[in-house]
C-alpha cells in the first residue's frame, strides 16, 4: 500500500504503528487525500489486525492542526462541502470500528479534525509540555465539529463541559484534559512508546464520565442543558452575527452531533453554514492572523534580556507578559514604590496563566525591578513606555542610548506619536524602533512594529521576531501620526463623544456599537483604556478644526479618567462599569453605528491609500485584532465592500450635510 502522508510500521509484537506526516507541509491538516488514505489504512488493519494501533505524529510541532484550511476555502459549492464532512465522518467511523486497542499519542497542538481523530480512538495519552493542547475551535471558523467532535466528546466527557469546550473554542493542556476524561494518562512525549505498550497490551476499561457529567447527556435533560447554553451564548454573541455556536448546540441536541443527520435547509447543517458571510470572514481573519504570524518568522536572534523603562499600567504589563513568556525583564521606574503595583498585577497575571506554583515562582524571578537602570546596559531590547510627550521621551533616550551595549535595539511604546519626531537626539536613529502593544497587554494579540525613517531593515526584523517570541501578532507599519490602529480609532471614539455631548446616552451609544458587532462600546472602552490616555492620542491626532469633546475636557479636568480613577463617563465599582438605562428607545441604533462606524471607516480609506500598511488586508487584520472590530464583518474595508461603497458615501453625505466637515471623504474611496 503506497502512503503519502502517513508511514505505518508492526513492530515484532504485532502492535502498529502510524505516523501522521503530512506531505510538504510544516503542519499536520488534513486533506481529502490525507483523509482517504487513513481510510484506506483502516481497512487494511480491520482485514488484517495488528494487536493494537498507535497513532503519532511525525511533526515536531503537534499532532495535527485540523482541516486543510486551504483546501476548505477552495470548496465549490454546499455539495464539495457536504462530502468532506461526509468523508471525514466515514474514515473516524473506520478507525472507531476497529476491533482491537487504539490509543491516540498527543503532543503539541491537537486541534478540530486532530482530536476527532484522537477521539475516535479508544485511549488517548498526551505530552505533559506547556505547549500541548488539545480544541475544537471549529466555532472561531463559523463552523462546528463536523467529523465526529460533537458525537463523540458529549459521550466522552459530558455534554455540559463538552458544550463549554466547543461553544468557547478553548484549548485545555495534559492536565486539565486528564481533568476531564478527555485523555487517559499524561506523561512526558520520551515515554509515548512505553505508555502506549501498555494501554495496548493491558486494555483498562474504557472512561466514562461521572454520573454528574453523564446525566447533562441523557435525553430529559438535554434540552435544559441546552437552553442554559444557549441563553449562555446569546451573552456574547447573536444569533444572526455568529450563527456557529447556536448550531452546535443544536447538532448536539436534535441530530446526535452527526452532521450527516442535519437536514440540508437547516441553520445548523453544512449547507447552511459553509458560505454564511460570517463563516467566510472569519476564515479570512484565521488566514489573516496566520499571515501576521509570518512577518516573525525570519530568525532574527531571540531576546534574552528585556528592560522596560515605566511600570505603569503598559509598561509593568508588557514587563510581565514578556516574562510570562520567558524572557529575563529589568523594570525601571523611579521608586519603589512605582514598580510595586506592576509586580503585584504580575503576581495575578502569573498565577492565573501558570497555576503550578513553581512555573509562577520561575515567571516571577525573571521579573527583577530595577530603580537604578542597570538593565539598559546588558539588555537586547530597551522598550520605553513612558508618558506620551515627545520632548519626556527625547530626553530618556538621550540619556540611554550611551550606556546601550552594540547591537541593541531602542524601542518606544508610543501610541501616536511618528518616530521622527523622537530619533533626532540618537546618534544611532538606526537602532529606533516602534514596538506598539494595545491595552490590556495580556488579552491584545497585536502589537504595531512601526518602522521609522531611518529604522534599518534587521532591526525592523528583530522587532518583529521578538512580537512572535512573545506570542503577539506583529503588524508592521510605517511612521505617521496614529500609525494605523490609533489612527482609525480615534475619529470613532470622537464620534461617539460628541455624540455624547448632544444628550444620548453613553448606554444607547455602547448599545449601538454592540448592536454592530463590536466587543464593546466605544464609551466604555474609552474609559476602561483611560481618558487621559484617549485625550492625549486623540490631541496628537486631531486634524484643524475638529470639534473638542465638551463632557469628556469637563472628565479630564476633573481628573476622572475612567476605570483606573474609578469615575469616567460610567461610575466603575469592582471593575465594572455602572450603567443605566439606554433611554426612551426611539433613537435609531443602526443609524447611531453607522454614524460612530463611519469616520473609522473613512480613515481606514486613507491608511489604505498611504500604505500605511502594505495593503486593504492588513489594514483589516490590524483593526480587528487591535481594537475588536466586528470580527463577523471582517475588518472595516470587507465592511465597505459588504454594504457596497455608494451606499456609505450615501450616508457619509447626509452625515456631512449635518455634522460638517468631519464626514468629508477621503479621496481614496475611489481605488476601495
Amino acid at each position: 500500500m503506497e502512503l503519502t502522508n502517513w508511514k505505518l510500521d508492526v513492530d515484532a509484537d504485532h502492535f502498529a504503528w502510524l505516523r501522521f506526516d503530512r506531505a510538504g507541509s510544516e503542519t499536520n491538516t488534513f486533506s481529502s487525500e490525507a483523509l482517504r488514505e487513513l481510510g484506506r489504512i483502516a481497512d487494511h488493519l480491520a482485514t488484517m489486525p495488528p494487536k493494537g494501533l498507535a497513532v503519532l505524529s511525525a511533526k515536531e510541532n503537534g499532532f495535527a492542526a485540523g482541516a486543510d484550511i486551504d483546501e476548505f476555502t477552495q470548496l465549490k459549492d454546499a455539495d464539495e462541502a457536504i462530502a468532506l464532512t461526509v468523508l471525514g465522518n466515514e474514515v473516524f467511523d473506520k478507525i472507531a470500528a476497529l476491533p482491537f486497542p487504539t490509543v491516540a499519542l498527543i503532543h503539541g497542538f491537537c486541534m478540530g479534525g486532530g482530536t476527532e481523530l484522537a477521539l475516535a480512538c479508544k485511549y488517548r495519552v498526551m505530552d505533559d509540555g506547556p505547549k500541548s493542547r488539545m480544541a475544537l475551535p471549529e466555532v472561531m471558523l463559523g463552523i462546528v465539529p463536523g467529523w465526529g467532535g460533537a458525537k463523540r466528546m458529549p459521550k466522552l466527557i459530558g455534554a455540559a463541559p463538552a458544550l463549554d469546550l466547543m461553544l468557547t473554542g478553548r484549548g485545555v493542556d495534559g492536565r486539565r484534559a486528564k481533568k476531564l476524561g478527555l485523555v487517559d494518562a499524561v506523561t512526558p512525549r520520551r515515554h509515548f512508546e512505553n505508555a502506549a505498550r501498555q494501554f495496548l497490551m493491558k486494555p483498562p476499561a474504557l472512561h466514562h464520565p461521572k454520573l454528574s457529567a453523564a446525566i447533562t447527556d441523557w435525553p430529559l435533560v438535554r434540552d435544559l442543558v441546552a437552553k442554559m447554553s444557549a441563553k449562555k451564548v446569546a451573552e456574547r454573541a447573536r444569533r444572526d452575527h455568529y450563527p456557529a455556536p447556536y448550531a452546535i448546540i443544536d447538532l448536539w441536541k436534535d441530530f446526535g452531533g452527526d452532521v450527516r443527520n442535519v437536514p440540508r435547509e437547516h441553520p445548523a447543517s453544512t449547507a447552511s453554514l459553509f458560505f454564511h458571510p460570517t463563516t467566510k470572514n472569519l476564515i479570512r481573519i484565521f488566514k489573516l492572523q496566520e499571515r501576521l504570524k509570518a512577518f516573525g518568522k525570519q530568525g532574527a536572534e531571540p531576546v534574552r534580556h528585556l528592560h522596560v523603562i515605566g511600570a505603569g499600567a503598559m509598561g509593568g504589563d508588557i514587563a510581565a507578559w514578556s516574562a510570562l513568556r520567558g524572557v529575563t525583564v529589568t523594570l525601571q521606574d523611579l521608586a519603589p514604590e512605582r514598580i510595586s503595583p506592576a509586580i503585584k498585577r504580575a503576581a495575578d497575571l502569573f498565577r492565573k496563566r501558570l497555576k503550578q506554583p513553581h512555573l509562577v515562582q520561575a515567571a516571577m524571578d525573571r521579573l527583577i525591578p530595577d530603580v537604578a537602570g542597570s538593565g539598559v546596559a546588558k539588555a537586547d531590547l530597551i522598550i520605553e513606555a513612558i508618558v506620551e510627550n515627545a520632548e519626556v521621551k527625547r530626553k530618556l533616550f538621550a540619556q540611554i542610548e550611551p550606556r546601550m551595549k552594540e547591537g541593541a535595539i531602542l524601542a518606544s511604546n508610543t501610541s501616536s506619536i511618528p518616530l521622527q519626531d523622537l530619533s533626532g537626539v540618537l546618534k544611532r536613529p538606526h537602532r529606533l524602533v516602534g514596538i506598539h502593544f494595545f491595552n490590556p497587554v495580556a488579552q491584545m494579540m497585536l502589537v504595531e512594529i512601526v518602522e521609522g525613517p531611518s529604522t534599518s531593515p534587521g532591526v525592523m526584523q528583530a522587532a518583529q521576531s521578538f512580537a512572535r517570541q512573545i506570542d503577539k501578532l506583529p503588524l508592521p507599519c510605517k511612521s505617521a501620526p496614529g500609525f494605523l490602529v490609533n489612527r482609525v480609532l480615534s475619529p470613532y471614539l470622537l464620534e461617539a463623544m460628541l455624540m455624547v455631548d448632544e444628550g444620548i446616552p453613553p448606554e444607547t451609544i455602547d448599545a449601538a456599537a454592540k448592536d454592530f458587532g463590536m466587543p464593546m462600546g466605544p464609551i466604555e472602552l474609552a474609559d476602561m483604556v483611560g481618558l487621559d490616555i484617549g485625550w492625549a492620542v486623540g490631541q496628537e491626532l486631531a486634524k484643524p478644526g475638529s470639534p473638542i469633546p465638551k463632557k469628556l475636557q469637563a472628565l479630564i479636568e476633573a481628573k476622572n479618567f475612567g476605570k483606573k480613577t474609578g469615575k469616567g463617563f460610567y461610575t466603575w465599582v469592582k471593575g465594572k462599569p455602572v450603567k443605566g438605562s439606554t433611554g426612551p428607545g426611539t433613537l435609531d441604533l443602526k443609524a447611531l453605528a453607522d454614524r460612530m462606524v463611519l469616520p473609522a471607516l473613512n480613515e481606514a480609506v486613507a491608511c489604505v491609500r498611504e500604505r500605511i500598511v502594505a495593503d486593504a488586508d492588513l489594514v483589516d487584520a490590524g483593526v480587528i485584532f487591535g481594537t475588536g472590530f466586528a470580527p463577523h464583518r471582517g475588518g472595516p474595508i470587507e465592511t465597505i465592500r459588504a454594504r457596497g461603497k455608494q451606499e456609505w458615501l450615501r450616508i457619509m453625505a447626509e452625515n456631512k450635510a449635518k455634522y460638517g466637515l468631519r464626514f468629508e471623504p477621503d479621496s481614496g474611496w475611489d481605488s476601495i
